[in-house]
């Protein structure tokens, strides 16, 4: 038995079919969208967008933003700075591994004490 698979390419905004079809990708808000366009479509998605990406900024091609630094000095997502705790931790006496996650209750000490 013979099987012939047929690929029909066809442009998401207008619906026709064709070899010039390609998908394209974009993101809004860190959220990545794909798209498949023929050449008169994304020329019409590439003029829409161009006064926001001329004044733009690129962030490369992570879809992850850099880390938000807080006000300590740390990450806002994580805290403050491991080294900095480290270097206050061994400064008290207080017993902390040189590697790996810090133990909730200096890192408690270290933001009271600062």
């Amino acid at each position: 038995m013979v099987q012939r698979v047929i690929t029909l390419f066809t442009d998401d905004i207008s619906g026709e079919q064709g070899d010039d079809i390609a998908t394209h990708t974009f993101s809004v808000d860190g959220i990545g969208y794909e798209i498949d366009l023929g050449a008169d479509n994304y020329d019409k998605l590439l003029e829409a967008l161009a006064p926001f990406i001329r004044h733009g900024r690129k962030t490369g091609s992570s879809r992850r933003g850099p880390a938000k630094r807080s006000a300590s000095g740390g990450s806002a997502a994580t805290g403050p700075d491991p080294v900095k705790v480290r270097a206050w931790a061994k400064e008290q006496g207080i017993e902390v591994s040189p590697r790996g996650r810090i133990p909730g209750d200096v890192i408690e000490r270290y933001q009271s004490a600062s």
